[in-house]
């Protein structure tokens, strides 16, 4: 994959309504991918199903534009890449000792058990016919915003130091490295066992809401095109594509 292995731009900016929303604008414009965008502040971030988020400075905000990163059917694969570069960039900065980063399926990463960084990937299909892809990060530095349905901490919280610019400098090395493993989807098999092994709640009693249900279980795995695999109170299996994660029994 073209700038798999880190040959990224970088285009730093102040506040703008969201960094997503930015590279989609580039991508209509005629950008040709593999872009980075930082912002000092988000002024319209958005979460899963249009949750919005609150982007005050301090925080990392990032999103990577990619033009057609792989065939369209091993793109459901790929948020499973993302939350490995993302949990990898956050541990590497935490103090030895403390709480380990988790992957939270489907998207987001947790530090003893509450909920540090977010993240969204969108795609849009060109006039041109291409394919825009934008893996969004979003990540509690110093400020953690109102979440009513999770319980969430920040890096200071868990007493890192390190600086927006420096995450992000560590945030850009392992998406290379994972989007390179990743391979336009080739090498799931490698991803899909890192992020096991990053994984939150494995083996362990968990419910999925759904739109219109909520189904209670036990978190098996994830399949190889990323979704959740739950064994039911029936004790069958049940695959879910999306949806939000409790842990523990309602």
């Amino acid at each position: 994959m073209s700038g798999a292995g880190g040959d990224f731009r970088h285009v730093t900016l102040g506040d703008v309504d969201s960094t997503n929303l930015e590279c989609l604008e580039r991508a209509r414009q005629g950008d040709n991918g593999n872009l980075w965008i930082t912002a000092n502040r988000q002024l319209k971030g958005r979460g899963r199903r249009g949750r919005g988020w609150v982007s005050e400075p301090g925080n990392l905000y990032a999103s990577l534009l990619m033009i057609d990163p792989a065939p369209l059917a091993a793109l459901a694969s790929l948020p499973l890449a993302v939350g490995v570069a993302v949990q990898r960039a956050i541990s590497q900065v935490l103090p030895q000792g403390g709480e380990r980063a988790t992957i939270k399926w489907p998207n987001d990463v947790l530090l003893g058990g509450k909920k540090i960084a977010g993240i969204l990937l969108e795609s849009e299909t060109l006039p041109d016919g291409r394919q825009a892809v934008v893996i969004g990060c979003g990540i509690d530095v110093s400020h953690a915003p109102d979440e009513a349905m999770y319980p969430v901490t920040t890096l200071r919280a868990a007493g890192s130091s390190v600086s927006p610019e420096e995450l992000f400098d560590r945030l850009y090395q392992a998406m290379g490295e994972e989007l390179a493993r990743w391979d336009q989807g080739r090498g799931i098999a490698s991803v899909r066992q890192a992020w096991l092994g990053a994984a939150e709640g494995i083996g362990k009693p968990i419910s999925v809401n759904l739109p219109d249900s909520t189904l209670t279980g036990t978190f098996r795995e994830i399949d190889a095109s990323g979704c959740l695999v739950l064994v039911d109170n029936d004790n069958k299996i049940q695959t879910v594509a999306a949806g939000d994660v409790f842990f523990g029994r309602p």
